[in-house]
């Protein structure tokens, strides 16, 4: 008989995430392709209506079989299992009804353009067979960009169009990645062919295929449609915006929270840590002017990287520097190793600071974490540190990875999960800055005055999100309110126009966190002098990615009361 806390490897349950999951990749093969599933590397994601509309069958499909299964009597696996599947469903439905791809095709961080660039770092071409497929993807391309460009009509008839400073990001991109000669075009320079002529053969498609699609697509955009684009950037201008926003703060947090609340939240938690940084500031001799501790940081030579090689070495360094020192606080760590990359330079403008790639499930590419290197100056060593704790080791890293080594979930939920876990992964990663604190890991108050200053950005996206979206605040708003919060120019602007494109996402980071601290507090409080922080981190971590609302359900029974 199979321990009712165990995953039974023929449950309904697991046959319906097993049969779901299926359908995902065949649905989305670039994603097949990043986890290291090489079945389906000649196809793209059909964005068009038919493709669309399989997507939305399996949604329904999907979910109508899982409220068929009772909850009664479900292992605790099953019965997390089953609450996804059916949250995952509704959402997709819910975001089919409200036509979400048609502000989703013009997105300067993972917009359609972004796609080969992307997979040349995760599809191998090294035989003939794995070339073949290769070639076929690149030509399958043409017609890719072809339903993305009637995406962007769609969006001119039913008026839910981009913000304007998304599509102008988007152009400018697209603009870049044209003006690159065909000779050290992105795609065949990284593609992982096995010679020479393999790669000319994958130069010739991009240039006959490739880079026409991409033309014709920043055609498409550069016409009607940029002048139709929203001027007023947040949620709140696009046709039925406050149901949209609704939504989407549903699908980033799995919970049903109110702007105006989250707002208040940030303002709250942004007033919290600023005490730290004066204790800090204090201690430095610049009193309570936190401001001018910041400008001395920025102005020190020894707090920049001098190369991008320089920044790359120091995040590999403190990546070694946790590893080191996990076993302390962590019962179980990931098998997988965890790799330092600069961004590359074509996309380094637009894109975060850092940020997280999974490891493939068979072992054979370890997780990928990747520093921007742009505008080098803005770089300093004081933020370096926490974002790498967030980022790699022990927040995404070990969340994502020890997630997909665990034995006792299935492929969905080791893989996909995810879809409802984002407050989950991002809590984690906020809580993992946090923890290095904890952990020693941060080598001077410079350091941690940097964590402060992360902690800080992240309680601001929760005024800044709302604030933009449901607010109506202004794009100008928004980088001064961030710029007031301690980020810099640079990083202000980029994330302003990251929050504009992606609503919903920036709050996942503080409410996460925030409940993950409150389980912690609560079982702490619970078991006294016996609280195991070690148990706590890997009950935590042992079941994947989860729903805010199931995490709070289920995990006091998960770390165990001591006898």
């Amino acid at each position: 008989m199979t321990p009712p806390d165990q995953p039974n490897s023929t449950s309904p349950v697991d046959e319906l995430s097993d049969r779901f999951w299926e359908g995902i990749l065949e649905l989305n093969p670039t994603t097949a392709t990043v986890y290291g599933d090489e079945r389906y590397d000649d196809r793209l994601e059909d964005p068009s209506p038919a493709g669309r509309a399989r997507a939305r069958a399996l949604m329904e499909k999907t979910k109508a079989e899982a409220e068929a299964i009772s909850p009664d009597g479900l292992s605790i696996e099953d019965r997390i299992t089953r609450d996804m599947l059916i949250v995952v469903g509704e959402l997709g439905i819910e975001e089919d009804e409200q036509g979400t791809h048609r502000l989703r095709v013009v997105d300067q961080i993972g917009g359609p353009q972004t796609l080969l660039p992307q997979l040349c770092q995760f599809q191998r071409a090294d035989t003939p067979e794995r070339l073949e497929k290769f070639i076929a993807r690149l030509r399958a391309y043409p017609a890719y960009m072809a339903a993305n460009i009637d995406i962007l009509r769609e969006g001119l008839e039913t008026g839910l169009t981009a913000p304007r400073i998304v599509a102008e990001r988007t152009l400018q991109q697209l603009e870049r990645l044209l003006a690159i000669p065909i000779e050290e075009a992105i795609v065949p320079s990284m593609a992982q062919v096995a010679n020479d002529a393999d790669r000319e053969r994958v130069r010739e498609v991009v240039r006959d295929e490739v880079y026409p699609a991409d033309a014709a697509f920043l055609e498409a955009l550069r016409g009607d449609y940029l002048a139709a684009t929203r001027v007023e950037p947040g949620l709140w201008s696009a046709p039925s915006g406050d149901a949209l926003y609704k939504t989407q703060i549903r699908a980033q947090t799995t919970l049903e929270l109110d702007p105006r609340d989250v707002h208040q939240i940030g303002m709250e938690e942004l007033a919290a840590t600023e005490l730290g940084r004066r204790e800090i500031s204090n201690a430095a001799g610049f009193g309570d002017d936190t401001k001018a501790y910041r400008a001395s940081l920025a102005a020190d030579p020894d707090n920049t990287p001098k190369s991008k090689d320089e920044l790359i070495a120091r995040a590999r360094e403190d990546i070694d520097r946790a590893m080191a020192i996990a076993p302390r606080y962590f019962g179980t760590l990931p098998r997988a190793g965890c790799d330092v990359k600069p961004v590359e330079e074509f996309k380094e403008k637009d894109a975060p600071f850092a940020y997280y790639f999974p490891p493939s499930t068979d072992g054979s590419r370890s997780g990928i974490y990747y520093a921007n290197g742009y505008d080098l100056p803005s770089r300093k060593y004081s933020k370096l540190a926490s974002t790498t704790y967030h980022e790699a080791v022990p927040g995404h890293h070990f969340q994502i990875a020890l997630e997909m080594e665990n034995p006792n979930l299935n492929t969905f939920r080791r893989l996909g999960s995810r879809m409802v876990g984002g407050a989950y992964v991002e809590g984690w990663g906020l809580y993992s800055e946090k923890l290095a604190d904890e952990m020693g890991l941060y080598r001077n108050d410079a350091e941690r005055f940097g964590m402060f200053d992360a902690v800080a950005w992240r309680a601001a996206r929760l005024v800044v999100d709302t604030g933009l979206h449901a607010l109506r605040w202004t794009r100008q708003q928004s980088i001064d309110f961030l710029l007031e919060a301690g980020l810099s120019e640079t990083d202000a602007v980029i994330e302003t126009d990251r929050y504009i494109a992606w609503p919903g996402q920036a709050l996942t980071y503080m409410i996460g966190c925030r409940e993950i601290i409150r389980l912690r507090a609560e079982i702490a409080a619970r078991d006294g002098s016996a609280f195991d922080l070690k148990a706590f981190h890997d009950a935590i971590l042992g079941h994947g990615s989860l729903p805010l609302a199931t995490l709070s359900r289920e995990l006091p029974s998960w770390v165990a009361t001591p006898a």
